[in-house]
């Protein structure tokens, strides 16, 4: 399924692949690759509240703000929300990336090898094998409670939105 005016890169439209993926719906299971090549799949993770950041690639400004950004939060969270950086940068230069930008308590996830979650997410982006920024909040129960896709590829995200949704998960022990 391809998308179409959803998303500008640098202004110039791009091409989705994927489904919309609406609140409330059920989330799609992924298979992304961490830093050591393990496999890690959204039932990984299962009975927590999931805050999944994307990034087309950390070696941009943008994206290296969005991960710092996440990080820092992500030490203020309860233990019972996990959250993750998901991009198509290879698993080598996310572990050199994490590990000179002090990403600790930010999973960093690769999808360079089967686009799975960027397939299963829609925010695959066709002409360049690269994934849109957003921004997803899943639920315990792996139900969607919040979905920002940025319309322009090269500007952030509402960190307190996302923020607020993962944190209103926890108070309501969903």
């Amino acid at each position: 399924m391809e998308r179409q005016g959803i998303v500008t890169m640098k202004g110039a439209p791009v091409t989705l692949i994927g489904p919309e993926l609406k609140v409330g719906e059920k989330a799609p299971d992924f298979r992304v690759l961490d830093r050591e090549l393990n496999e890690v799949s959204l039932e990984d993770c299962s009975g927590k509240v999931r805050l999944i950041s994307v990034t087309p690639s950390l070696d941009t400004p943008v994206c290296d703000m969005q991960a710092r950004r996440f990080n820092e939060e992500a030490a203020k969270l309860p233990g019972d929300v996990s959250v993750f950086n998901i991009s198509m940068d290879l698993p080598f230069a996310i572990d050199r990336f994490c590990t000179t930008a002090g990403i600790d308590k930010v999973q960093a996830l690769s999808d360079h090898r089967d686009a799975s979650f960027g397939t299963n997410y829609g925010v695959l982006i066709k002409e360049l094998r690269l994934l849109a920024r957003s921004v997803f909040v899943i639920d315990k129960d792996d139900t969607i409670r919040y979905v920002e896709i940025v319309p322009e590829v090269t500007q952030h995200p509402d960190y307190e939105k996302a923020l607020e949704a993962a944190g209103r998960l926890v108070v309501q022990k969903v």
